[in-house]
């Protein structure tokens, strides 16, 4: 049986692109040409469409998509795991009311495609730990998260 594709999100991936989530993001190396592959934390689904993520101002992954703008953002949820193709680009050099200098990328989605091998299913989801002083991670992540929702 084939996996499905989808043109747009899903509720159930929308939904669970309403909170900060770990995700990875494939780009195409600027210098190398290859594949290029990146975990981050900061996304947000803006729409059906359209999916935000934050990345520190000296990330490869703003160089990357500079020089070619097609991505992949892997995501573990609703029991499977995802491949989620689009066009990227800079919506913000520095996104505002966030003390890091962070910038916003905006990925225009092309197709939602189910790749989870046949026969299975995600019984438990990533979770990771932030390391340093938890109630600055907190305040870092809602002032992030909340830029996101605002742009």
């Amino acid at each position: 049986m084939a996996n499905q594709v989808e043109p747009i999100l899903i509720q159930p991936l929308y939904n669970e692109l309403q909170k900060e989530r770990f995700v990875t993001i494939a780009t195409v190396d600027h210098e190398t040409g290859g594949p290029n592959v990146s975990a981050i934390s900061w996304v947000l689904a803006k729409d059906e469409n359209t999916i935000y993520f934050a990345v520190d101002n000296r990330s490869r992954i703003l160089e990357n998509v500079n020089q070619n703008n097609m991505v992949v953002i892997n995501l573990i949820a609703n029991e499977s795991t995802y491949s989620i193709q689009g066009q990227a680009r800079v919506k913000e050099e520095r996104l505002a009311d966030v003390p890091l200098k962070l910038a916003l990328v905006e990925v225009n989605i092309n197709e939602v495609r189910d790749v989870m091998f046949y026969g299975s299913k995600i019984v438990t989801e990533v979770q990771y730990d932030k390391t340093y002083d938890k109630n600055a991670a907190q305040k870092l992540d809602n002032q992030v998260m909340d830029a996101m929702k605002k742009a």
